[in-house]
């Protein structure tokens, strides 16, 4: 209790001197042990994602045991190496969503790369399909994110998507608390067009929540988690 207290104290210390910087960026907060502890910054959870541990190699002895039939999205002359990996956007149980720039255009995009492995063996590969179907089919709808296209190695699938840059919707709610009715309205009016958009296909969109909801760099809503991770 006595920890717990000397820590809350020295926080409130260091936010006042650092004008309100997050503690944990501060060096002579982050070494003291005492400040360590009560922040949990020790615990791998809280690291820092990393792409230095992604393992990009494009065979797998040599052959792909485990081919999947991407259809006309599959671009076979892409490959990995291909791409200059920056971050890790998002994680899930199959795969990683990591922000990527083409080396020979320059474009930045978010690649989803998901195990073929955990995949096969929860018999998810139809599943994964008819998602990238949905994505297929919505491509130049402005408010649903977009394939531009996919490819494969011998134990991983890559999806290129669009990166939408602006943070989750869910974020921007944290930080300004509730949004003005005019703002409210303005994305109820982009999520019902979308929904709307996917409706008129025959597609009922099941997870609407606001971390699936992106803004992009004018403001505008992109609906996400069309995919599973």
């Amino acid at each position: 209790m006595k920890l717990r207290s000397i820590a809350d104290v020295f926080l409130v210390w260091s936010k006042k001197k650092s004008k309100l910087r997050d503690p944990a960026t501060l060096p002579h907060v982050a070494s003291c042990p005492e400040v360590r502890a009560f922040l949990n910054l020790d615990n791998p959870r809280n690291a820092q994602d990393s792409v230095d541990n992604f393992d990009d190699s494009e065979t797998m002895n040599g052959r792909d045991d485990n081919p999947v039939n991407l259809g006309p999205s599959e671009k076979k002359t892409v490959k990995p190496s291909d791409f200059e990996f920056l971050k890790v956007i998002g994680k899930g149980s199959f795969g990683r969503v990591l922000l990527a720039r083409n080396k020979n255009e320059g474009n930045i995009y978010a690649i989803k790369v998901l195990q073929k492995q955990a995949i096969m063996k929860r018999n998810e590969v139809k599943h994964i399909m008819s998602e990238r179907n949905v994505l297929l089919k919505n491509v130049k709808h402005p408010f649903l994110v977009g394939l531009h296209y996919s490819f494969q190695t011998a134990d991983k699938l890559y999806f290129v998507l669009d990166y939408v840059n602006g943070g989750e919707l869910f974020f921007h709610l944290q930080r300004e608390r509730y949004f003005p009715e005019h703002r409210a309205k303005f994305y109820a009016a982009e999520m019902a067009s979308a929904i709307g958009y996917l409706h008129s296909l025959n597609i009922i969109y099941r997870d609407l929540k606001p971390e699936n909801i992106l803004l992009d760099s004018k403001g505008h809503i992109t609906l996400t988690g069309l995919w599973t991770l």
